[in-house]
């Protein structure tokens, strides 16, 4: 993998690259790609206005997280009308083993983290999806998709940055900080006991 592509990573926080082989077996079948993004972005929404209705005393996480569930939604029909370009159907909801791997580890029973578990997982999908992204951007052979997946490599940069900001709004950045860091360990050992798929945005 390019040194870039490292300190892309790096940047994110995440402890491992993607898979150089990813892009070209994802271009293979772009369609499942496609079908698997739009679920991504629906599910994005819901997860948004569950903080929402799980912590509507949060000011800040109301103001914030309620324009990305427009944004997401917005993300969702984009993907939709792609796939409808090509005559592809949506389907059945199917199952995202990453993310149920986040959730298997959130803690649970501790209200009081609650917030912060939900927060940083959040954050953690937010930049996979970016990284995941960025690769398609820079390396996809097909130039429309380039520039269709720039946009959106931007868009979850800017959601995972979010999201680590409203930890550390309410949590001592300390505390973020060291939860954050088992968070990225946890990340890197699900992704690296997950086959190979091209069919997947995760």
């Amino acid at each position: 993998m390019p040194s870039e592509e490292v300190s892309s990573v790096k940047m994110l926080g995440l402890k491992l690259p993607t898979d150089p082989r990813w892009v070209n077996i994802a271009e293979k079948s772009i369609e499942e790609i496609l079908v698997d993004h739009a679920f991504c972005e629906q599910k994005a929404a819901t997860s948004g206005i569950s903080l929402i209705v799980r912590f509507p005393d949060k000011d800040k996480l109301v103001k914030e997280v309620t324009p990305l569930v427009a944004e997401e939604w917005g993300h969702f029909r984009k993907v939709l009308k792609e796939m409808e370009k090509r005559g592809i159907s949506l389907g059945k909801s199917r199952k995202d083993n990453y993310v149920l791997g986040l959730q298997a580890h959130m803690k649970k029973g501790i209200r009081d983290l609650l917030l912060l578990e939900s927060l940083l997982v959040c954050a953690l999908i937010e930049a996979r999806s970016c990284e995941r992204f960025r690769l398609l951007s820079l390396y996809c052979s097909d130039d429309y998709l380039k520039s269709f997946y720039h946009e959106f490599m931007v868009s979850e940069a800017g959601h995972y940055r979010m999201f680590i900001d409203l930890a550390k709004e309410y949590y001592p950045e300390e505390i973020v900080k060291n939860r954050w860091e088992e968070w990225l360990q946890i990340e890197s050992t699900i992704l690296s006991n997950l086959d190979l798929r091209g069919d997947r945005v995760h």
